[in-house]
């Protein structure tokens, strides 16, 4: 990294990888302060949305020498889009990040489509997004993060053998859901930030049916904004909703579920998410 992003986001190194897939990736991994796998390892937290999070997010890592509310030490690995794809995070998101059969909500095409009236879009980049959520494929990017990725940062970083976490945020999100209905193993603490639960026929819902009684021992702490509940936004109201509905099913099967309205935006709530996620389930005890 440079000198100059070196300063911006300091103990961040930054490697682009190819997938079994053919995907290119983008990897931003920031070391706790003073960090050395010789002396001590650390778990690591793997930030979805990289493009777009790391610059909100890599730097809370500080909260880790903080004395007043000191979180657990982890690394960060934030994981985005490399090279030419990197203009196109946007839309490429919604291919990896949306469990695979996700259906398209009405309230999803009618706010994109309100971007392209609003001459925030053009009909090809419409087109273009659309497309990637006609055919999604999170449990092809599960599986990188865990079988192809982790073990790179394990080797390389040294990381601890347990206590990695995931974070998401909007679709982000709703892959942290998918990440935990689905029992994955790797994680033991997940942020879900205002998932983006659009269709009230989600595949989260059949995958919760499925789940049934079994106890999850993996920590889901789940976050929702209230500018989302109350603003004149469909999209937002029917994703909020449909997240408060599924807290409500989750609550009632497992005690390892928590939530908090933070009083934020959909586009302003990544952060604060990000360090209620921290706060409720990485706090040093």
């Amino acid at each position: 990294m440079s000198s100059m992003w070196q300063g911006c986001l300091a103990d961040t190194n930054y490697f682009e990888m190819r997938s079994s897939e053919g995907r290119e990736y983008g990897v931003w991994v920031t070391t706790p302060p003073g960090y050395n796998p010789e002396t001590t390892t650390a778990p690591a937290v793997y930030v979805l949305d990289g493009n777009w999070a790391v610059g909100m997010t890599a730097p809370l890592i500080v909260t880790q020498m903080d004395p007043m509310q000191q979180v657990q030490p982890y690394i960060q690995v934030s994981v985005g889009y490399a090279g030419e794809e990197a203009q196109h995070w946007a839309r490429l998101r919604n291919r990896d990040l949306v469990p695979p059969g996700e259906p398209i909500a009405k309230e999803f095409v009618d706010a994109v489509e309100s971007a392209l009236h609003a001459g925030a879009m053009t009909r090809q980049q419409v087109d273009a997004y659309l497309a990637e959520l006609s055919d999604t494929h999170g449990d092809t990017f599960l599986a990188f993060l865990t079988s192809e990725l982790h073990p790179r940062i394990e080797r390389d970083y040294g990381t601890a053998t347990s206590g990695h976490g995931l974070f998401g945020y909007s679709y982000g999100g709703l892959f942290s859901l998918y990440a935990w209905l689905t029992r994955n193993s790797l994680f033991e603490t997940i942020g879900a930030g205002s998932p983006g639960v659009a269709s009230g026929d989600s595949e989260v819902f059949t995958l919760l049916e499925e789940l049934g009684d079994e106890p999850r021992t993996a920590k889901l702490h789940v976050t929702i904004n209230d500018q989302e509940l109350v603003g004149n936004l469909a999209i937002y109201q029917t994703s909020s909703s449909n997240t408060t509905r599924l807290l409500h099913d989750l609550s009632s099967r497992s005690d390892s579920v928590t939530s908090a309205v933070l009083r934020e935006t959909h586009v302003t709530g990544l952060q604060a998410s990000f360090l209620s996620y921290l706060r409720t389930c990485r706090a040093l005890k």
